[in-house]
């Protein structure tokens, strides 16, 4: 049953239903309403998370919530009290084209991670110098889902859909110079690949790339 906490309604089902607590999405909301949040879902689970999250949040909670960490780079908040692995050895494989598509590559390895996934990382091996995807090309194709995330012209995610047999969930970012729109340029690349078994998430969405694998993975 939801709960209401001032103008908060914390979905308490969400853990039964999808196999992991509400996450809390912290752009947009006050400090206060996120630390709120924070301290209900502390009561109720071991393991739990905010995306888009601020240092304040954390400043603000880490005397009482001493196993809280702030991820600088993910901009995650999470709480994980014990470390489990749910879907054994079937690994999830995060690659960036560049070192700028990092912090939403990390937001999507770091859900995964708290999921209960076993993840690789290859960062820095976009297009430009595709010797360096080839070069990791063995490693790449023991995953049992990837997640491309790529911004310019989003070419990464045909490259790598093409070359394995596994679903590739493709995460355009807003990296690039002024004809890339903000990451509409990558993403309508994405959505016109060619490669089968592509599927294309929301521009520096890494949450819902990491939710989806972290599903596919459950079920594979």
């Amino acid at each position: 049953m939801n709960k209401e906490i001032d103008d908060l309604t914390i979905d308490w089902e969400r853990s039964k239903r999808q196999t992991f607590p509400e996450v809390v999405y912290c752009q947009g909301k006050t400090d206060q309403q996120c630390i709120e949040a924070f301290k209900a879902l502390y009561k109720a689970y071991p393991t739990f998370m905010g995306t888009r999250g601020r240092s304040s949040i954390y400043e603000a909670l880490k005397k009482d919530m001493p196993e809280l960490v702030y991820d600088e780079t993910s901009h995650i908040l999470y709480v994980q009290k014990e470390k489990k692995i749910v879907n054994g050895d079937r690994l999830i494989t995060v690659i960036t084209a560049g070192t700028s598509d990092v912090p939403v590559a990390e937001e999507a390895a770091i859900t995964a991670e708290l999921m209960g996934n076993q993840v690789d990382r290859i960062y820095d091996v976009g297009v430009a110098g595709i010797h360096r995807l080839l070069d990791k090309l063995n490693r790449i194709r023991k995953a049992n889902v990837i997640i491309v995330l790529a911004g310019m012209e989003g070419a990464l995610a045909s490259v790598v859909g093409g070359l394995v047999n596994v679903p590739v969930i493709a995460v355009p970012t807003s990296v690039g110079y002024g004809a890339s729109f903000h990451g509409l340029a990558a993403l309508l690349g994405m959505l016109n690949s060619c490669s089968a078994g592509v599927s294309v998430m929301n521009i520096d969405n890494g949450f819902g790339a990491g939710r989806l694998a972290h599903t596919i993975n459950s079920r594979r």
